[in-house]
């Protein structure tokens, strides 16, 4: 019996034609799960339709991926009609689906669904609550796998960006049952011992399966709870976990949540450089400006003669001085001659005045002043007072010489 031989591509192709024939694989209908859904920039969408038992890669192009009606998703579960064939190149089959329609969700897609509302009630996801991150931290713990791609891609872009930032490594599992407890052990010891001022956790993408450790609750409430600033960097664009929900910064990746941590040394070095050019403008401009200032303030003739100047002041001084002095003569003598007008007048007024001109004062034994000889009787004493010394007088005799008082005595 003669041997066929193959080559690897023979082989491939043969195997292609024989499923391309059959009419069974040439359009079927498949129900699934959705996992490792990925939209390549080509627009193809490549992912794994799977049930409890079994796997099987699919490819939708671009042409019937623009025909859905609905957003696929890691955890859905779907109906894929398409046909099955094998990839030359790889030697591998896969479903080619021309059609997709959603069929309910998957047990995990619900169970993250549930769990983000629960928590999103709560307020975790509270903007508000958010802390801010600070702006050159000096110690990152990255809290992620110690073997991963996804931590050497976090140490080269902070070594890049930001070389003075101290990079901790707090290696912990990221897939598994394991992976929760350890990761809400490393975010509690990171917090305990105050080992750093901004925490980076996360993993590459995978499926829904893969990620699940950040769509624990016990991690989201482990970030909540975090006092040290939190940056949630877990697969690729389109994954978007609980953790990233919780987290005070959501990454795209754990390159880009490296990005988001630390500034770029060259931006910086270039803002200070802009700085540096701008004050020393700032700075000449000044300096011309009181240069211009001092050669004004030394053109002038107080610079050039400043004896004039104190000579000007006091000749001003001397002739203020000489109006006040002025002033003050002129309203002394006011003041004297309104003085001496009012003395003359209350001279005039004054009651010594009178008496030196031969006149007296009476006043009745009571001291009052009698100006009616009719208020006196015969045998009263009184006291008269003259221009120089007084008298105390008896009343003898009482002459009126009123004609309206003689007539008030005649009875």
């Amino acid at each position: 019996m003669e041997e066929n031989i193959f080559s690897v591509t023979e082989l491939n192709e043969h195997i292609k034609n024989l499923m391309d024939s059959d009419g069974a694989l040439s359009r079927l209908c498949v129900r699934g799960e959705l996992s490792n859904y990925k939209v390549y920039p080509s627009g193809h969408h490549y992912f794994t339709l799977k049930d409890k038992d079994a796997s099987l890669r699919c490819v939708m192009f671009k042409g019937a991926a623009q025909k859905l009606v609905f957003r696929p998703e890691s955890g859905m579960g779907v109906l894929c009609t398409g046909s099955v064939s094998v990839y030359p190149r790889d030697g591998a089959y896969q479903l080619y689906v021309t059609r997709m329609s959603p069929e309910g969700v998957g047990d995990l897609y619900l169970a993250y669904e549930q769990l983000k509302d629960r928590l999103q009630q709560e307020g975790l996801f509270d903007s508000s609550r958010k802390r801010p991150l600070p702006l050159y931290p000096k110690t990152i713990a990255v809290i992620t796998s110690g073997a991963g791609a996804a931590v050497r891609d976090v140490i080269r872009v902070l070594g890049k960006r930001w070389p003075m930032s101290r990079v901790l490594i707090l290696p912990v599992r990221v897939q598994g049952k394991e992976a929760p407890p350890e990761i809400v052990g490393a975010i509690r010891y990171a917090n305990r011992y105050r080992v750093a001022d901004l925490i980076i956790t996360g993993r590459g993408g995978g499926s829904i399966e893969d990620l699940w450790a950040f769509n624990d609750e016990r991690v989201a409430r482990a970030i909540y709870a975090s006092e040290i600033p939190v940056i949630s960097a877990v697969g690729h664009e389109p994954d978007v976990t609980i953790a990233d929900f919780v987290a005070d910064l959501r990454a795209a990746t754990p390159s880009n949540g490296a990005e988001l941590a630390v500034p770029d040394a060259l931006d910086v070095r270039d803002k200070l450089s802009n700085l540096q050019t701008r004050m020393e403008q700032i700075l000449l401009r000044r300096l011309r400006q009181e240069k211009q200032r001092l050669a004004q303030l030394a053109s002038r003739r107080v610079m050039e003669d400043p004896a004039a100047a104190v000579n000007r002041k006091r000749l001003a001084c001397d002739a203020l001085s000489q109006r006040l002095l002025s002033a003050s003569e002129r309203q002394l003598q006011l003041k004297r001659e309104s003085f001496v007008r009012h003395c003359a007048s209350l001279d005039a007024l004054s009651p010594l005045k009178v008496l030196s001109r031969g006149y007296s004062v009476v006043r009745s034994e009571s001291g009052e002043i009698v100006s009616s000889a009719s208020a006196l009787s015969p045998g009263e004493r009184i006291d008269v007072t003259m221009a120089r010394g007084a008298l105390s007088c008896r009343v003898e005799e009482i002459r009126v010489d009123d004609p309206e008082e003689r007539s008030a005595q005649v009875p």
